[in-house]
Parts: structure tokens; C-alpha cells; sequence
């Protein structure tokens, strides 16, 4: 028989996927009242809390890596939504979130959840590093798309179509998540404050500019990825 601990692991395991799955359902029925992009970023910005949900895993190594278990079944599942799959009785099944899919690189779900997956197996003893990198690309890059669509009124275009506007946000909103998300972690780990918020602007900073560089749906996996190696770099986690 399993013990407690197991159990409990299972729990915040079996507790992620209701609450992925619930965020791919609301997406899929909201698609209808607002704009393809505004539900993808929704999508992206609930997703992205996970990172305060793993702290709670105590089986977080290898063989037993549930952080990991959380974010792999959904590079499948974003796959299979896409207008790449092979199985269009699925896509047809799940049409609301193949349509958010459609709305932006078509790929562009899986490349976050390959990034997230990434992440969650190298790091997951250290969520902290993994909200490095993912905050950014589900507040920030949120912020940067809603802003630069309605506001943004000075473009430039490096290797994608981008707003001065949108990248103020993504920087002001990337610093403000990452910041709130020290508060939080700082609860459960011994975090240096000085080289923490010095982390943190580090990386505000290069992933509005990656975010600014990177072509259209690529910055899903070129921001986490960065990002949290910086992070980790500049607080010693590597």
C-alpha cells in the first residue's frame, strides 16, 4: 500500500491536471466572446501558476519526478490539438482549443509545453528557477501581446512584427510577476535577496529583449529557457 506521502503526490499530481484541463475547457468556451489572441494568453497566464503548485511535490527526483509528470502528457496533447495532427477526431472533439491553437504559431502551445516539461525535469527540486523562465512568457509575453495590439502604436520589427508599448509592458509586468513570485518562494527556500532582485531584473530585461528578437511563437520556448538559466546562473542554482 502507498503511503501518506504517495498519496499526497498523487493528490497534487491528479489536482494539476483538473486544473490544466479546467483552464483548456474555459479557454475552448471564452474563444467564442473574445479574440483568438486574448485566449491563448489566457491560457498561457493560468498555465503558467503551476510553478506555485509545485513547490508542494516531494517526489521531485528521478524515477518518481511528478513535476516532470505534470507538464509531459501535455506536449502530446497540444500536439494532437494542433493543425498537425494526425488524429483530426481529436481536434474536431476539442475544437474551441485547436481553434485558440490556430489563432497564433501553430505550434506554439506545444513549443510551452516542451519548454515547461524541460524545465520541470531539470529543475523541479527548485521551482523557483522554473518561474523564472515560465512568469515571463505567461504574464509578460501576455501583457506585451494585449498591450501591443491595443496600444501599440510605435512598431519595429527586428525578426517579428513588435510595439514599443507591448515590450514596456512585458518588462513592467515580467518584473512585477517575478518579484511577487520571490515574496512567495522565499516562504519555502533560503533565498539571497540582494542577488535575487538582481536575478530578477536581469531577467526582465533579457526576456523582454528575447521576446522583442524572437520570431512568432518560438519565444514559447526561447524566453523559459533563458530565462531560468539566467536565473539560475546569477543565484548559483547551476
Amino acid at each position: 500500500m502507498f503511503d501518506s506521502e504517495v498519496w499526497t503526490n498523487l493528490f497534487l499530481l491528479l489536482a494539476c491536471y483538473a486544473y490544466i484541463l479546467s483552464v483548456i475547457f474555459v479557454t475552448g468556451k471564452i474563444e467564442n466572446n473574445l479574440s483568438k489572441n486574448t485566449s491563448r494568453k489566457f491560457l498561457h497566464l493560468m498555465v503558467g501558476n503551476l510553478p506555485f503548485i509545485i513547490v508542494f511535490f516531494s517526489f521531485n527526483t528521478f524515477p518518481l519526478n511528478f513535476p516532470f509528470f505534470v507538464a509531459a502528457p501535455f506536449i502530446l496533447l497540444t500536439f494532437l490539438v494542433s493543425p498537425y495532427s494526425p488524429l483530426k477526431s481529436i481536434s474536431k472533439k476539442m475544437s474551441g482549443l485547436t481553434e485558440v491553437t490556430e489563432g497564433g504559431h501553430h505550434l506554439g502551445l506545444v513549443f510551452y509545453a516542451i519548454s515547461y516539461t524541460i524545465l520541470a525535469s531539470v529543475f523541479s527540486t527548485k521551482p523557483y528557477i522554473i518561474a523564472a523562465g515560465i512568469l515571463p512568457m505567461a504574464y509578460g509575453d501576455a501583457a506585451a501581446s494585449l498591450v501591443g495590439e491595443k496600444f501599440g502604436a510605435k512598431k519595429f520589427c527586428l525578426f517579428a512584427k513588435k510595439s514599443v508599448e507591448g515590450s514596456a509592458a512585458m518588462f513592467t509586468i515580467t518584473l512585477a510577476s517575478l518579484a511577487v513570485s520571490f515574496l512567495f518562494f522565499s516562504q519555502f527556500y533560503s533565498l539571497p535577496i540582494a542577488t535575487s532582485f538582481f536575478a530578477i531584473f536581469a531577467v526582465a530585461i533579457t526576456s523582454t529583449f528575447i521576446e522583442a528578437l524572437t520570431p512568432k511563437g518560438f519565444d514559447n520556448i526561447t524566453v523559459p529557457l533563458i530565462g531560468s538559466l539566467l536565473f539560475a546562473f546569477l543565484v548559483g542554482g547551476i
